[in-house]
């Protein structure tokens, strides 16, 4: 006959005991209950330093993501096709606004499934991103004047393609497409290495205030690809990875919230908004009250007309040979 303080009820009892203060003992060492540690998954949001970011920015210094509970990873790229490789390489959860649209369609094809959009940024002639600028006393008045002239772009394949497709409808032929740095534009037309640029804001802005630059026309985009000058040109937007939003639904969640509480201060309160790209962006001093702010679509305000504007993008790099096949908006936009 066993001892009874042998018994095998008594020896289980024993061994479930045990197992029940080492896992206590390992919860006390992480330092937090395992449903509190579960909602602290960090999100790694990468961003390139431009105006059109400043939800984004916001939400951070605003302490929207802490008071969500989040914690958020704020990560600076030097270009959009940096911030998608990174989501590419799982470096990265997802992008902040303005990051090129087309560049993230890029990374859709190589890995079909990758991110989810929550929020674009678009932008035309009265929300104005996108513009050619040329010397402050160069004597060309239109697009179409820059035949066979010297254009800069910024980096990118979106960029390029752009730039060149609407040099060529503008009937600007003979023009020819290189590649700069945007932070180098206005150097470049004052030292004469260039004769335009196609560029964003703040480089336009930056260009009046110092009196070296003018901005030849805004919202180009909208009216040479778009055919509209009013139309909105979904040219950045602001995802989560397709993997993270699966293996992270609550918080994925909680941090589109906190991110559109980004977008309406934006939308409501501007000039409290504007003092958050101090730090994210090259944009500080009387600069941060005089550049352009874009406008800001999520995804449950999108129209079909909105949807039909952004295949229309996406379709020109389509059709450019750019992207391998066809890319559908509307399966890319995130569904709560």
């Amino acid at each position: 006959m066993s001892h009874p303080e042998t018994s095998p009820s008594i020896a289980a009892s024993r061994r479930k005991l045990l197992k029940t203060v080492a896992a206590t003992t390992a919860l006390g060492a992480l330092g937090a209950p395992a449903i509190v540690r579960a909602q602290s998954v960090k999100l790694r949001i990468g961003f390139w330093p431009v105006a059109a970011g400043l939800p984004f920015f916001a939400a951070v210094d605003k302490g929207y993501f802490k008071e969500a509970g989040l914690e958020v990873e704020p990560l600076k790229f030097a270009g959009a096709q940096q911030v998608m490789e990174a989501m590419l390489s799982g470096r990265s959860d997802g992008s902040a606004n303005g990051t090129g649209s087309a560049n993230l369609a890029i990374g859709e094809i190589a890995q079909p499934g990758l991110f989810k959009i929550f929020a674009t940024n678009p932008s035309n002639a009265k929300f104005v991103l996108d513009e050619f600028i040329v010397p402050k006393d160069s004597p060309v008045k239109t697009v179409a004047e820059l035949k066979g002239k010297k254009i800069a772009s910024g980096p990118g394949i979106q960029n390029v393609t752009l730039a060149k497709t609407m040099l060529e409808r503008a009937g600007a032929t003979g023009a020819s497409v290189m590649e700069l740095p945007i932070g180098q534009h206005i150097a470049a037309l004052v030292a004469g290495q260039v004769d335009a640029c196609y560029t964003l804001e703040p480089t336009g802005t930056i260009g009046r205030m110092n009196g070296t630059t003018r901005v030849l026309e805004s919202g180009v985009v909208a009216k040479y690809i778009l055919g509209d000058p009013m139309a909105p040109w979904h040219g950045g937007a602001a995802s989560l990875t397709t993997e993270f939003i699966k293996k992270n639904p609550e918080v994925a969640k909680k941090f589109i919230a906190a991110y559109a509480r980004g977008i309406e201060l934006v939308r409501s309160k501007p000039e409290e908004a504007r003092q958050f790209m101090k730090g994210y962006t090259a944009i500080e001093g009387p600069l941060t009250g005089e550049v352009p702010l874009a406008s800001y679509m999520l995804y449950n305000e999108f129209k079909a007309s909105d949807v039909a504007y952004f295949q229309k993008f996406y379709d020109l790099f389509t059709d450019k040979g750019i992207f391998e096949k066809k890319v559908v908006v509307d399966s890319l936009l995130y569904k709560a």
